[in-house]
């Protein structure tokens, strides 16, 4: 006679055992432990942590730029610092994750997180600040190898649901960065804007190492594919200092053209290893399949959308109200912002749970539409504060809920070898999305800027439509791919 049942084992997690005859033989040899509610809240409050850490820059900007006797575009440099380093290391960080197990490298990564929060919270100028800022910004590779972990420890539907989660508490830090930020820097110093999230980031780091259960490295006599890795790198690390130069006044027209055949360079390059790699860093035919590139297709149009109406937003909040904008300082901009911020941290886990429901193509077709809509009736509806608030809302909700969606169903659609560079894959195009919205919206104002010095109403009602027209993009791409991805 033959029972089944599930015994708990130390740090809360489950595994199959097997009775034969009065005799109980454990088979966690021979299949992953299941991860328990214990370990996923650890790894959903870690996300949480680093959430925090990443957003505590953005609204306390001007401080620093006055503490550090530092210019405009140099202060700019202190948030631009981080999004770059993450778009270079988060896909190597996931290859790494799929070759040596995500719990090892995940662990590894934190330290130099740590290391960083705490050398920005002990900086006494700029350099040492932005060098922080480097080891921070590896932060964004710990969202695949969360993936890794969540994938190979639950089932696939439940495994869609814990990603909602994570992603959703790393939004949620976000959130609590931006809001305690300025308190805290004008309370104490903006040094413990940095310190009290690393404090919190290290104990939780702690705290998986010991509940986490261990997820054995895929065994290869093959090498990692190096010069794969490090053409990536050069293509993601030129294209995101192109986006950050192209605001710069100082730089000569041809330098944009040779930033441009750089970055194509590097591309064909990295096309070229990894075709004749005998162990690519990416493998290409992954890439060639319907579920991920359409997923890289989708996020990469809606994140640029949404990167738009993140910086159009702040901005007619603060222009004068004496025209056709609000007047609101630093901390009414954030409490206007705040409603969108919660609808996104509540949309990400939304994202899970519907991906599972109703399917990733469903959640996102419905996601574009809302996105469309609003954006459009913004262009002709923003007069009341209202009407911003709720617009942030409902986008944040869609934008939120798609990208989660397809990031679930991406992780579910490939070899369990390749969740890691192909969820790395997808967070680096909502990296780039977002960063090349903002250029864009931030060119259009520019463009539209009055006698007075100011963006003409009509630069935003531009901004606005141009949102609305690439969110239409995406509507028109899943309606073109009727086929559901594939799982």
């Amino acid at each position: 006679m033959r029972i089944s049942r599930i015994s708990p084992l130390p740090g809360g997690v489950w595994s199959d055992q097997r009775v034969t005859k009065g005799t109980v033989v454990s088979e966690a040899a021979d299949s992953p432990v299941r991860m328990g509610r214990l370990s996923i809240g650890a790894l959903g409050i870690l996300a949480l942590a680093l959430g925090t850490l990443q957003s505590v820059v953005e609204p306390a900007l001007p401080l620093l730029q006055r503490e550090l006797g530092v210019s405009s575009a140099e202060a700019a440099l202190i948030g631009n610092t981080l999004l770059i380093t993450g778009a270079v290391v988060t896909p190597v960080a996931g290859k790494l994750g799929d070759r040596y197990g995500g719990k090892r490298v995940l662990i590894r990564l934190m330290a130099v997180v740590a290391a960083g929060g705490l050398l920005a919270s002990l900086a006494p100028n700029l350099p040492v600040l932005l060098l922080g800022q480097v080891l921070q910004g590896v932060m964004v590779g710990a969202l695949p190898l969360s993936f890794i972990l969540v994938r190979k420890h639950l089932s696939a539907d439940e495994s869609q649901v814990a990603i909602g989660l994570v992603i959703a508490l790393f939004t949620g830090g976000g959130m609590v960065g931006t809001l305690t930020a300025g308190p805290i820097a004008e309370a104490v110093s903006w040094h413990w804007m940095f310190a009290l999230p690393t404090f919190a980031l290290i104990a939780m780091t702690v705290v998986v190492a010991r509940l986490m259960p261990h997820d054995p490295p895929i065994r290869s006599d093959e090498r990692i594919d190096w010069p794969g890795v490090l053409l990536l790198s050069g293509t993601l690390l030129a294209f995101m200092l192109g986006l950050v130069s192209v605001t710069s006044a100082d730089l000569p027209p041809y330098a944009f053209g040779v930033i441009a055949v750089v970055v194509a360079a590097l591309a064909t390059g990295w096309v070229v290893v990894e075709r004749r790699a005998i162990a690519p860093m990416v493998d290409l035919r992954m890439l060639a399949k319907p579920a991920m590139w359409h997923s890289c297709v989708l996020t990469f149009v809606m994140t640029t959308s949404l990167g738009m109406v993140l910086f159009l937003l702040p901005q007619l909040f603060a222009i004068s109200a004496d025209g056709y904008g609000f007047g609101a300082d630093t901390t009414a901009i954030g409490l206007f912002l705040l409603p969108g911020a919660i609808a996104g941290a509540v949309s990400d886990s939304v994202g899970g749970f519907a991906a599972r429901r109703f399917g990733p193509r469903a959640v996102v077709l419905g996601g574009t539409v809302v996105m469309a809509a609003t954006m459009i009736a913004l262009a002709s509806m923003h007069g009341a504060e209202w009407q911003l608030v709720l617009a942030k809302v409902l986008i944040a909700f869609a934008v939120g809920a798609g990208t989660t969606a397809l990031v679930a169903g991406t992780a579910t659609a490939v070899e369990t070898k390749d969740i890691g560079i192909a969820t790395s894959l997808l967070v680096v195009t909502r990296v780039i999305g977002v960063a090349l919205g903002v250029q864009i919206g931030g060119a259009i104002l520019d463009a539209g800027v009055d006698p007075t010095g100011l963006p003409a109403e009509s630069a935003f009602v531009t901004g606005f439509a141009v949102a609305g027209l690439v969110a239409v993009l995406s509507l028109l791409f899943v309606r073109i791919t009727r086929k559901e991805v594939q799982k």
